[in-house]
């Protein structure tokens, strides 16, 4: 098993997220080489999807997994956020064919819940996994599972502000963050996390994936040859339901991934045609 940086975060229903850096993958990144940044929008097929109440929407995993207990969330996030993104990378056709029905919100969340079973084995570094056990998984996990299921042929990595917008001008990209308690509400629809009062004092509550599928504004300073971090903004996609946040999704500015960006890891998974 190759060196790896790991950093464990506590699991819990909402949140199953652990940071996991693969200095050999981290290596061959696409730099930032000067390119344009422009506003740029990816339209997830499938909707919003909801980690927990998994009985109230009919989902039991005791029929998914024999064996397995019915539970009503699972800390699956990062399966979750990568079945967001992967819905942008394919046509209806071809994610049916995988088993993926977009039409159907509960049976899209199963199919993120198969996903996050295959992260958990993926995960090598950990000696647990779903089922039985909510252990959690990592960016690295899950994209090595799509990976392994011919979803993607390949996965990069942006350790930078820039280089992330860079990312998003070819798809969307998820993001593993340390979820403060103060995030849990994102405020009013256009509400920035960065504006929820003393965030930074609210402890960490877990580890977060997340899919990050605009970048709604880009404020670039001419002079300097910099982007304005504070007025760069970014809307990304949870999976705690379409009741939450701004119809399911909140914003932030890459001030804020600045702040934490080194608890942060962006991963982006992707077809070679998309590069």
């Amino acid at each position: 098993m190759p060196d790896l940086d790991i950093t464990q975060y506590p699991v819990r229903p909402d949140l199953g997220r652990h940071l996991v850096l693969d200095e050999r993958s981290l290596a061959y990144r696409r730099r930032y080489d000067g390119q344009p940044i422009k506003p740029v929008e990816w339209a997830p097929k499938i909707p919003v999807l909801n980690q927990q109440n998994l009985l109230t929407q009919n989902i039991h995993t005791s029929e998914l997994f024999p064996g397995a207990d019915d539970v009503d969330a699972l800390g699956s996030c990062t399966a979750n956020a990568a079945t967001c993104l992967l819905s942008v990378l394919h046509d209806t056709a071809t994610l049916a064919d995988a088993g993926l029905d977009v039409t159907d919100p509960a049976a899209a969340e199963a199919w993120a819940i198969g996903l996050y079973s295959d992260a958990t084995h993926r995960d090598q570094w950990h000696d647990q996994a779903w089922p039985t056990v909510d252990c959690g998984s990592s960016g690295l996990g899950v994209a090595k599972a799509l990976r392994s299921r011919g979803l993607i042929d390949q996965y990069g990595h942006a350790t930078t502000a820039e280089e992330l917008c860079m990312l998003l001008q070819a798809g969307p990209v998820l993001m593993g963050m340390p979820w403060h308690e103060a995030f849990f509400d994102p405020g009013g629809e256009l509400a920035l996390l960065d504006d929820i009062p003393h965030w930074q004092a609210s402890p960490v509550v877990g580890g977060h994936e997340v899919c990050i599928t605009a970048l709604e504004a880009v404020a670039y300073d001419e002079s300097r040859g910099r982007l304005f971090y504070d007025h760069t903004i970014l809307r990304v996609q949870n999976s705690w339901s379409s009741s939450w946040g701004d119809a399911g999704s909140f914003r932030m500015s890459l001030a804020l991934y600045q702040d934490l960006r080194s608890e942060i890891d962006l991963v982006q998974p992707r077809l070679e045609t998309s590069r």
